[in-house]
């Protein structure tokens, strides 16, 4: 207990300097940011280039980013057949041909939205969080008269009902009604209440609007999903209340790092695509452990089958929430981020290694797509830094910088 509160007062001497060392952060965050007092919060919006590193700017900057948030929200997010800046009902109707038309573009973010949605409503599911209303529901949105909808009720799941026909061993014929819904079941709350995930839902919806050439991607809401709990979970008011605009903002930087792991047609002939961090990650564990990379050469397991995820959605999947945001502590603080995340990779699958090189393709593909299942956290974080250092050194030597 001593040891931790020391360590708490160190996030504590670091944080309220003026001028934030972002060298000495790192290294603190590194072996983990704690969730007292804010300290992950304040921490993940400095490491993701958020929050400026003088303090004195930091409350005219949110005030000025929140505000340029409401202003995505009124802008993109409009009833169909009002004008956008005026509110007011315009000469449009659903067949409208005109281009310029708010059902054309309504239309057309539907068919994104559907996909958005059904990821959002199945976040996380061991966890009720997102399902929970939050205290602090978009005000543009909770009133009746709003000319800013629900992004939910655009594509409500119906309930559908259907009769079938069975015959018993008489030959009697009997009508059985049933009731099934499209998806899932889900928790719906009553107007002017939203979930969590009807927040995280706009922001990919407000992104995906903002950046029409790559769009929305399945399995963003696996990146924006740990980052918005981290804010709307915080001890302190003031973040819960704006997690929204602040979760977009610093999913907007991450992404900018990690969008082209999100585009297709950059394969593995590209420098930045996933093609190439799988091929890279393939030569890194091959470098590691040239027994196991054979063995799983010659099972035939492609790094697709396991490593795309990894990388992608930096193995937000992999792991309970409270491990992913452990890892991502160190991801974020790493300024090589993710050729750290390369090396725990290697470590998930070197932790393994005896079962694979024994296993045959079923059990081995089994086994690494349930890894999290046999490593232990704190081990793999030991292992993962071995294999920094290691790669550091090689890369130093051949004049490599990523």
């Amino acid at each position: 207990m001593a040891a931790y509160q020391a360590r708490l007062k160190q996030f504590e001497d670091v944080l309220k300097e003026e001028v934030i060392d972002s060298k000495n952060l790192r290294k603190l965050c590194f072996n983990g940011c704690p969730f007292e007092c804010g300290y992950r919060s304040v921490c993940w919006k400095l490491l993701l280039n958020y929050l400026p590193c003088k303090r004195c700017e930091w409350d005219d900057f949110l005030s000025k980013q929140r505000k340029l948030y409401t202003h995505f929200i009124d802008e993109m997010i409009v009833k169909p057949g009002l004008d956008a800046s005026t509110g007011t009902h315009q000469d449009d109707h659903p067949l409208n041909p005109n281009p310029n038309s708010n059902w054309g573009t309504f239309f057309k973010d539907n068919e994104m939205l559907l996909q958005i949605d059904k990821d959002c409503r199945r976040l996380c599911p061991d966890l009720f969080f997102f399902q929970k209303a939050t205290d602090y529901p978009c005000k543009d949105i909770i009133h009746a008269d709003s000319r800013v909808e629900t992004l939910r009720k655009r594509v409500e799941q119906c309930v559908l009902q259907s009769e079938t026909i069975k015959v018993d061993r008489k030959g009697n014929y009997n009508k059985v009604l049933s009731r099934r819904k499209v998806s899932e079941e889900y928790m719906v709350l009553p107007d002017g209440h939203e979930a969590h995930w009807e927040v995280v839902e706009r922001i990919l919806f407000i992104y995906s609007k903002l950046n029409p050439g790559q769009g929305y991607v399945q399995g963003m809401n696996e990146i924006v999903g740990p980052l918005y709990y981290c804010f709307a979970a915080d001890p302190i008011k003031e973040c819960r209340e704006n997690a929204e605009a602040d979760s977009f903002f610093c999913f907007m930087n991450l992404m900018s790092e990690i969008r082209d792991l999100f585009i297709k047609t950059l394969d593995a002939d590209s420098q930045c695509g996933i093609g190439y961090m799988m091929q890279h990650f393939s030569d890194m564990l091959q470098s590691s452990d040239q027994r196991l990379y054979q063995r799983i050469e010659e099972l035939n397991i492609k790094p697709q089958f396991y490593a795309f995820r990894w990388l992608t959605l930096l193995l937000s999947q992999e792991f309970p929430l409270p491990d992913v945001m452990r890892i991502w502590d160190s991801l974020f603080a790493d300024d090589r981020r993710f050729h750290f995340l390369k090396c725990i990779c290697c470590a998930m699958l070197i932790e393994v290694r005896d079962e694979i090189i024994q296993g045959d393709f079923p059990h081995v593909m089994k086994l690494i797509q349930n890894v999290q299942d046999k490593v232990d956290l704190q081990k793999l974080f030991q292992l993962s830094v071995i294999y920094r250092r290691a790669f550091g050194l090689i890369a130093i030597l051949n004049g490599e910088r990523k």
